[in-house]
Order: structure tokens, then C-alpha cells, then sequence
């Protein structure tokens, strides 16, 4: 029998079984805010295996929602869970397959849970869970099992799995190597595992959308967003969307009945309009729908609740079109908002001043809207593992003429701060140079990180301009790292400037070099941790700092603005003169947005090729053996409070309450079987 036919019986399996694996504490045993909520009582870090830690983040601000915020929340999060599959599916069309037959597995009586060789099975499969498929969430290469073949044979017989092929899937270094490829030889459709494309090849589907958009129109839709692309038997090419009624099917419709659910009770009329919006978008899969959903969505700056969610960003694409689908629920921070509403204020004065060509400066900033929020459930491509700001709409022209939102997320921030409190080692001792680094960061390290984040989402994602008749897909497959990098030099170039200390933002005029130290010592080095020995750096945000810290070491070597250094038989990278990095930052960004505003393709590949991706083996094998000794974890990523309602005696709601697990492989299994729908 295959593993998909016997999913339901699975699923009504899981709630009985699930004692077997503890996974019942994630309810029963877990902690209420009216039980543990003092910091020295919350432990953040809850699980380690592999290159991973998963922890848990508190909800600032919860109990100061009204019972109708709280209820509008809560059913965003429950549409946001309900996407968990369809991104599953996007990563790999096996993806879904192998989880089934692990939650199987894992809920199977029949197998020694002591034994060695299933907790290499256990390592594994927490993998899998955590990468939302059998692809590195970060790295992107095929994650393998350590237990044999055999024994994971074993397994599927114990839990009743029949499927021909699936050990195959797992174990086979040849099928879906990589779920992105990053192979420049070979064609990067037909390479890469996501599930996209089926029986086209690069060339085909570029000329496909040459054939459609229109490089003229001044309001392009985001063609291909929500669509996969597939050569039928007659040899005609299609694009099968996304929709109620179409591939996704089951999933989107229990995500339009919890949206539906949100609207009744949503902040005000334009949230209400807006969910409005996106429920037409995903009953029709139209993306003319979708640009008016966000420019309505853009509009609501004064709600507290607020969401993502629906096909968004287009990293895991080859060709930087189509967008995997993400969800997020938050909260917005008053009193930390404040530094962000001085920047979206300030807007303007930053656009004019920037260090390029006025040809791709704004004349007019529209609608920068800024806040620190917390969140309040990730899902998507956003769970486990979270990214710390957010820079939305993403389409050009609706954030040059409406505007766009950005947001820091605090608690998330805060939570990683205070996981590595509670261990004895640190990336920062081990790599800066000296005393005097670590104390410039322990002083100044967190909070010039934030407003570097606040710069990069606030103001960097929505500034520059592309010349008419410039694609927004015209950098291709290096349009990620690209706009990470100008984002994140555009924050790097202001985090210096004196207009910050004037503004009351940065609070010492010496407070930059904490984060411009270690902006550097990460890009050339501590960040490769993240990398298994001679494989390329592949993903776009350690591509983007690669980039931008090896440009500048290059072109301030004359100088040594940027010196290597080594003490004890250990190398170092020290930041010497901090003005002229913050010049070779300056003229980095100017060339950037160049080549962005102008679509020139062939200098964005050569940028990325030459100072981006490889990484010298010796200096990588160093950086891997200091942080092997240090007993560190390069990745982390979150479990979600649950918000579980309070019934009064009438059986009526009076309260939501975030519920805090610690079981991180209960709440997979939960999730699984709760809002499992493909």
C-alpha cells in the first residue's frame, strides 16, 4: 500500500499512540503563563540534535489584548497552520510522502525506542521536521539518515509501510540531491527537487513567461507567484494554480474558512477589507487579487494584530518566480515601535542622502510604515526557523506608489539572546580578536544589531527604483542574494551615520563599530560554521554577507581597513579603520543598486560568483574546528505557543491563553495530524 493511502488510519493512530513518544506533554504537561513566567524559571532552549536547537518564545503583550483581539489571532494562526503541507509539497513532491511514513514510524509500538540505531533514525527524522522535507532547511543539500538501510527497512515493516521506492527517496544521494541547485553547469530547473517545474527545462519556462509579460507595464503582476508549471503529454506548456479548486486544494480551503473566521472579528474595516481581498485571491488565483490585497494590507497601520499569509517569497525558486508559501501572526511592541516610527518618519531624508546615483533614488518615499513586533505563531517557510525582520509587499511598484510594511521581531531577537545566556560558550570569545571586540560588543552588540535589522527592513528593502522598462525578475537566479546585500549595505551605511545619534536611535556615536566588527568576522568567517567542509555557500543571506564583507577586504587591502591576523595559530579578521569601511560600504551600495536599477545581470552573476559562493578550505576547516570545540549548535528555530481558548461554564470563550510547550517532537506530531490535508 502506498504511504499516502493510509495516512487517515495513520492519523487516528496518533492520538492514541502518542503517549509511546511523550508527545502528549505537549498539552498536558506544558506551562501556562499563570505557572512559569519569570525569566529564571522559562528555559528557552528545549531540544539539540544535529547542527540544530529548537526553542520557545514567549508573547510580550498577550494579556493586554482585548478578548476579540485575542480571538482575531487566534484564527489567523489557525490559517497559518493549515498551510504546513503546501509547503511540504513545494519543497519536494516526496516530501509528504516520507513524512507520513516517519510520523508512522514514530508512533509505532512495535520498535525498541532504546536502541541505538533508532535514535539515529530519531535524529533524522527530527530533521526532516525541522527542514519542512528532506532538504537542509538552510543549505540545501539531501539530509541522509545515520541508521542503516536496513534498519530503516525494519522500521517501515514494524509500522505496517508498504511503499516501494521510498528508502530510494531517503537514501539515495542521486535523487533530489539538492532541493535549490546551485549548479551553474547544468540546467537549475530540471537540477533542483522543488516542486515548482515538472517536465520543463530552464529555457522553456523562461521563454514561456517571455511570452506573457509584459516588460513595459508600469503595474506588473508577480506572473507565476502562485503557480506550478508543467508540460502536458500534448507538449503545450500550462501553469496549474494555486487555488480553492485547484492544486492546494484541500489545504487553501481550511485556510479560507479560518480567515473567514478572522474577518468577523477583525480590528477594523480595513483588515476587514483586506481579508476580504485575499480570500477572493484564494478562490480565484487571480494575482490581480493579490496586488490589491496588499495594497489594502499596507494600509493598516494602526491595527495592533497583524499577519502574513500566502505565497510570498521566492528564495527556494531556481528562477526567483515562484513564491513558497509562508505564514505569521504578531503583535505589534509600543514602546519598542517608537525607534522604528522615527526611521519611517525620517524616510525621505534617508532615500536623499544615500550614497548612489540619484537616477534610482525615490523622488517621493510613500507609506513607509515601520514597527517591532512579537510573534505570535510562525508558520510556513517561517517554522521552525524564523527570519528576524520582515520587508513586505515585495512587488516594486506597489511599494514605490503605496508603500510597503517592515517589521523587527522582538521576542523572536530576544529569545536567541537569551538561549545563548544559558550556555557557558561563545562564537564571540572564540573569533574577535581581542578583549577590546568582546567588549565593544557585550556594550553595544545587541542593540546596534536591531537597528541594523531596523535599517535593513525599515528603509533598505523599500529604497532605489528600477528604470522604466527594467524586469523585476532581471537579476534571475542571483535576484535574492542581490537584494539581501543592498538591503543589508544600506542598513550598514546609515548604522554609522550621525543623523542616527541626532534622531535618539543610536545611542552612542561609537556604538556602530560593535555591529561593523562583527558584521565582518561573521561574513568572512563564523558563518561558515553553517557549512559542511568543501561545499559552496549556497544560501542567499550567507551569500549576501559573504559578498559584501570579501568585497570590502578586497578593496581595502591596500589599506588594511580590513586586516587578517593570526594569533596562536588561529586567524582573525579586525576592522581597523571603521570611517573607510563605512566609504567601501557606501560604494558597494551605489554598484548594487546600479545593477539592480539597471538590470544588468551579467555584473550582479559576477559579483555574486567571484565573492560570494566559494570558500577558502583551509580557512573553512579552521572556522569548523574552533566551533566544534565550543559545543554549539549554527542553527536554531522555534515551537509555537498553542493558543488554546478558555470555556466559561455557559460554554462560551472568555480567553485565549498561549500555552508553552516543550516538546518539539510532540508539536510535529500534533501538527501533522491536526492540520494534515494533502
Amino acid at each position: 500500500m502506498h504511504a499516502s493511502s493510509q495516512y487517515r488510519t495513520l492519523m487516528n493512530r496518533i492520538t492514541k499512540m502518542m503517549m509511546l513518544t511523550g508527545a502528549a506533554a505537549l498539552l498536558a504537561a506544558c506551562q501556562t503563563p499563570s505557572e512559569k513566567t519569570g525569566e529564571e524559571n522559562f528555559k528557552y532552549t528545549i531540544d539539540s540534535f544535529a547542527d540544530l536547537k529548537v526553542m520557545r518564545y514567549r508573547i510580550p503583550g498577550w494579556e493586554d489584548l482585548s478578548l476579540r483581539q485575542k480571538e482575531y489571532a487566534y484564527h489567523l494562526a489557525e490559517a497559518a497552520k493549515y498551510g504546513r503541507d503546501i509547503l511540504w509539497d513545494q519543497n519536494c513532491k516526496e516530501n509528504l510522502r516520507v513524512r507520513h511514513a516517519l510520523e508512522a514510524i514514530l508512533v509505532s509500538a512495535d520498535v525498541d525506542t532504546q536502541a541505538p540505531e533508532y535514535q539515529d533514525f530519531l535524529v533524522y527524522a527530527k530533521r526532516v521536521f525541522f527542514s519542512n522535507g528532506i532538504h537542509h532547511h538552510y543549505a540545501e543539500d539531501k539530509i541522509f539518515p545515520a541508521c542503516s538501510r536496513d534498519y530503516f527497512a525494519s522500521l517501515l515493516d514494524a509500522a505496517g509501510i508498504d511503499d516501494e521506492g521510498l528508502l530510494d527517496i531517503i537514501f539515495d544521494p542521486a535523487i533530489y540531491p539538492q532541493r535549490r541547485s546551485t549548479e551553474t553547469s547544468g540546467d537549475i530547473v530540471k537540477l533542483s527537487a522543488v516542486n515548482f517545474y515538472e517536465g520543463v527545462t530552464r529555457e522553456e519556462v523562461e521563454k514561456y513567461y517571455a511570452g506573457i509579460v509584459d516588460p513595459k507595464d508600469p503595474h506588473p503582476i508577480s506572473w507565476g507567484l502562485n503557480t506550478k508549471v508543467v508540460k502536458g503529454v500534448d507538449g503545450v506548456i500550462r501553469e496549474l494554480p494555486w487555488k480553492v479548486g485547484g492544486l492546494y486544494s484541500p489545504a487553501i480551503e481550511k485556510i479560507c474558512e479560518e480567515l473567514e473566521k478572522a474577518r468577523a472579528v477583525a480590528e477594523n474595516d480595513i483588515q476587514e477589507r483586506a481579508l476580504g481581498l485575499l480570500l477572493e485571491y484564494y478562490r480565484s488565483g487571480d494575482l490581480h487579487k493579490w496586488d490589491e490585497f496588499n495594497i489594502e494590507w499596507v494600509k493598516d497601520t494602526l491595527g495592533t494584530v497583524d499577519f502574513i499569509n500566502g505565497f510570498i517569497e521566492d528564495y527556494n525558486d531556481p528562477l526567483g518566480r515562484k513564491a513558497s508559501w509562508e505564514g505569521y501572526v504578531n503583535i505589534k511592541d509600543f514602546e519598542a515601535s517608537k525607534r522604528t516610527e522615527i526611521l519611517s518618519a525620517n524616510a525621505q531624508w534617508f532615500e536623499d542622502h544615500s550614497p548612489v546615483d540619484p537616477r534610482f533614488r525615490k523622488a517621493t518615499v510613500k507609506g513607509v510604515s515601520a514597527k517591532v513586533i512579537n510573534a505570535v505563531c510562525l508558520a510556513g517557510d517561517s517554522y521552525p526557523s524564523t527570519p528576524i525582520g520582515i520587508n513586505l509587499p515585495n512587488a516594486d511598484w506597489i511599494r514605490k506608489e503605496h508603500g510597503s510594511k517592515s517589521v523587527t521581531i522582538a521576542n523572536i531577537t530576544h529569545t536567541y539572546d537569551y538561549a545563548a545566556q544559558e550556555l557557558p560558550t561563545s562564537t564571540l570569545v572564540e573569533f574577535a580578536y581581542n578583549e577590546e571586540e568582546v567588549a565593544l560588543a557585550k556594550k553595544w552588540g545587541t542593540v546596534a544589531d536591531e537597528i541594523h535589522t531596523d535599517l535593513h527592513e525599515c528603509l533598505g528593502h523599500g529604497s532605489g527604483q528600477l528604470l522604466p522598462g527594467v524586469s523585476t525578475t532581471a537579476m534571475g537566479e542571483y535576484a535574492s542574494a542581490l537584494e539581501e546585500a543592498r538591503a543589508d549595505l544600506f542598513g550598514l551605511y546609515y548604522t554609522a551615520d550621525p543623523k542616527m545619534v541626532e534622531l535618539g536611535i543610536m545611542p552612542d556615536p561609537e556604538a556602530y563599530k560593535a555591529e561593523y566588527a562583527n558584521y565582518i568576522r561573521n561574513g568572512l568567517m563564523v558563518q561558515f560554521t553553517r557549512v559542511e567542509l568543501g561545499r559552496p555557500n549556497t544560501e542567499a543571506h550567507m551569500q549576501n554577507r559573504k559578498l559584501i564583507a570579501e568585497w570590502c577586504y578586497e578593496k581595502g587591502a591596500a589599506d588594511k581597513v580590513i586586516e587578517k591576523k593570526v594569533k596562536k595559530g588561529k586567524t582573525y579578521f579586525v576592522v581597523n579603520d571603521y570611517e573607510k569601511l563605512r566609504g567601501l560600504f557606501a560604494e558597494l551600495l551605489a554598484e548594487i543598486q546600479r545593477i539592480k536599477s539597471e538590470g544588468d545581470y551579467e555584473a550582479g552573476k559576477a559579483l555574486i560568483e567571484t565573492y560570494a559562493v566559494h570558500i577558502d578550505p583551509k580557512l573553512h576547516q579552521e572556522v569548523l574546528e574552533r566551533y566544534k570545540a565550543l559545543n554549539l549548535k549554527p542553527y536554531g528555530g522555534f515551537v509555537n505557543p498553542e493558543i488554546q481558548p478558555v470555556y466559561g461554564a455557559d460554554g462560551s470563550i472568555t480567553d485565549y491563553v498561549p500555552v508553552y510547550t516543550d516538546d518539539y517532537l510532540g508539536q510535529m506530531l500534533l501538527y501533522g495530524k491536526k492540520y494534515g490535508t494533502l
